[in-house]
């Protein structure tokens, strides 16, 4: 029989694993978590062009090594404040799977903190209630020296994101 522990360690992808390596950061003063194979890089702030028509979640694109990528503000999905930089924010720059292909997305955060393992064991799924964000968001919660870090679920945040982009199709005119 399956546990609560045991349902969220397996979607946050400890599959076979005790322990994971992720990267820690921070979005309004919480901690959140990637896991460390998805990161590519760590950069500075760089210059961004708004693009027209864009959503809030990903209405800019960056430079990447020569490569235009889009920025994505995870605060959108969790339904937490904008806030302006600060000298400590960073984007991190990950390669997720979108419509089949590899791509890579810089994600907006407040500090990067530090690359850490966490434990299949102290992994709890997230309760479906008094969340401010949708639960289904969140791959899991890790308890960690009394705080809980967010494990978002990246795949399920940028698909709905993209369901949404879709154009409603429309009228041929003749």
């Amino acid at each position: 029989m399956s546990t609560q522990s045991d349902i969220a360690a397996t979607a946050a992808g400890w599959t076979g694993a005790d322990q994971v390596e992720v990267l820690t950061f921070e979005l309004n003063g919480e901690l959140f978590a990637l896991h460390a194979v998805a990161v590519q890089e760590i950069m500075d702030l760089a210059p961004e062009t708004v693009v027209p028509g864009a959503g809030d979640f990903a209405g800019s694109v960056i430079n990447f090594r020569g490569k235009v990528i889009p920025l994505a503000d995870l605060r959108v999905a969790f339904a937490l404040e904008r806030g302006a930089p600060t000298i400590d924010s960073r984007i991190v720059v990950i390669e997720i799977e979108l419509s089949g292909e590899p791509t890579l997305v810089g994600l907006r955060t407040d500090k990067v903190h530090e690359v850490t393992t966490l434990a299949r064991a102290d992994s709890e799924a997230p309760p479906s209630v008094v969340m401010r964000c949708r639960p289904e968001f969140i791959q899991c919660l890790v308890k960690r020296d009394g705080e809980f870090i967010v494990v978002p679920d990246l795949q399920t945040i940028f698909n709905q994101q993209q369901d949404a982009r879709q154009p409603v199709a429309s009228a041929t005119r003749h």
